[in-house]
């Protein structure tokens, strides 16, 4: 079932509810660099295209700004999640939630493929066009997993499940863009900096106004 965008003068952003099970997404989303093939039905069905990613500089000297990228707009406070079921092929392929002000300022959370070891559970949070990248190994017979993205205030509260009802933390950070009044960019992403044929499958993407009262404060 998809519930569209419900409208409210209190609230600073409009909830959604979207299950990708109806003919068309809903009328609040919109793609960033949409891939060639992606598909509704049973959850969102994702295909990415080779040389995709979302980079900034550190380290690694490149600047990549062209992964797919669904999302809907949203300001103050909010929780955001989804369920996502991956089937990698080639080294660094990814797809979780991104949260994106500028090509300077974002976060994105997913799990990171390695052919010959254990893939990468983690975050990567830009800040003046510098990317920093913190990650833990994550064991590669585990192909489904439920993110969370808490935005307060100026900071960004990254979660991560393997049953949609235990989370652990993954990252608290500050984005330096981040304004409770200025629109951000939010919602799901997939890419493959390394070759195409990554299948990603998302059952839900929900977004919340308000902050996650269930949530455990550090």
């Amino acid at each position: 079932m998809t519930t569209h965008p419900t409208t409210s003068a209190q609230a600073p952003t409009a909830a959604l509810h979207e299950t990708f099970d109806g003919p068309a997404l809903a009328p609040a989303l919109r793609w960033f660099c949409e891939p060639a093939r992606w598909s509704l039905g049973r959850g969102l069905q994702v295909a990415t295209g080779a040389g995709t990613d979302f980079w900034q500089r550190t380290h690694y000297g490149f600047e990549v700004d062209n992964g797919h990228f669904l999302h809907l707009q949203a300001r103050g406070d909010f929780v955001l999640s989804t369920r996502v079921n991956f089937r990698p092929r080639h080294q660094y392929d990814q797809a979780g939630l991104m949260l994106r002000l500028s090509p300077s300022c974002w976060v994105k959370t997913s799990v990171e493929f390695e052919p010959d070891e254990p893939s990468r559970l983690g975050v990567v949070v830009t800040n003046a066009q510098y990317s920093d990248w913190s990650t833990q190994p994550l064991a590669k017979d585990i192909g489904t997993l439920w993110f969370k993205l808490r935005v307060e205030g100026t900071d960004c509260i990254v979660q991560s499940s393997l049953d949609g009802q235990a989370w652990q933390q993954l990252r608290m950070a500050h984005l330096a863009e981040l304004d409770p009044g200025r629109p951000v960019a939010c919602g799901l992403y997939a890419c493959s900096p390394k070759a195409a044929g990554y299948e990603a499958e998302f059952h839900f993407l929900s977004l919340l106004p308000g902050r996650d009262t269930s949530a455990a404060q550090p």
